[in-house]
């Protein structure tokens, strides 16, 4: 089941609670915990409702400006097909992101190999585990047919076999790309791997960026902008200006500042040097 990273944000914060889909069956059961970009989502409910059913209050708990866009939204793809309602909420971080910086001792190092070791004998391109892990730690926040490219394999299979590596922790998913997880490091330092960022310095301190899509992230970072700290030294409007950079990303940016007790630069009350070469 899709969902936009605007609606994900709604749901973590309580605002959205359903979504309605045409689909031809139920994609989903109740219980179902979805892994996504805020974490795991639930379904609480799944029920087949006619169109004329629809209440404005639907909309406004689906996220939708209104009930008749709400209608124009579901008419838009497949309007043959019957509308489900789900039901949805916010069920706590994915558990994903614990073991990521869990850093395993060397029994359960051993047993992280054996799993690789399996997954490489059952490949039919042969042993890829380890030099994905080394490309990924190579190449952080690199988009995904760069890499594949670079591994001689199409994206879709590329992002397959990365996505069995997050299962285990040892990578995280970026807003482009990945990178290698503390979990996935100790593995490859333990194993004798030569890392050619082993010595690399280590990253300035700071709230690093939250999830803001990639167009929004390769815009930031491309001014040099990587930590919210960063950004407190920018205007609202010299962020908005950046070209990629939408209304989710801002609000998301202010949520994450809100929280870290930032601001941007012309809110009121605040007052902090200038970024070199900002007006």
């Amino acid at each position: 089941m899709q969902m936009r990273p605007a609606e994900l944000a709604a749901i973590r914060a309580g605002d959205v609670d359903v979504a309605f889909r045409r689909w031809e069956r139920p994609r989903v059961r109740v219980g179902t915990r979805m892994r996504t970009g805020i974490g795991l989502v639930e379904v609480t409910s799944v029920d087949r409702v006619p169109v004329k059913s629809l209440t404005a209050a639907d909309a406004r708990r689906a996220g939708a400006a209104s009930l008749a866009a709400l209608r124009q939204g579901l008419d838009r793809l497949h309007p043959d097909r019957p509308i489900y309602r789900v039901g949805l909420r916010y069920a706590g971080i994915d558990p994903r992101q614990e073991l990521r910086e869990a850093v395993p001792d060397a029994a359960e190092i051993d047993a992280i190999g054996a799993w690789l070791d399996r997954l490489d004998r059952a490949s039919p391109t042969g042993p890829w585990t380890r030099a994905t892990l080394l490309l990924i730690d190579e190449l952080p926040a690199t988009r995904a047919p760069d890499l594949a490219q670079r591994m001689g394999r199409d994206t879709p299979s590329f992002k397959q076999n990365v996505r069995k590596l997050k299962e285990r922790g040892l990578t995280e998913s970026l807003d482009i790309g990945y990178r290698l997880a503390p979990r996935g490091a100790a593995v490859l330092d333990h194993e004798g791997h030569p890392r050619t960022v082993r010595d690399r310095l280590a990253p300035e301190p700071g709230i690093p960026l939250p999830h803001l899509g990639a167009a929004a992230t390769r815009a930031l970072t491309a001014r040099g902008v990587v930590r919210l700290d960063q950004v407190a030294r920018l205007s609202a409007g010299e962020v908005q200006a950046l070209h990629g950079v939408g209304p989710y990303a801002l609000r998301h940016l202010r949520a994450a500042m809100d929280a870290a007790g930032l601001a941007f630069r012309d809110d009121p009350g605040v007052s902090l040097p200038a970024m070199p070469g900002t007006a």
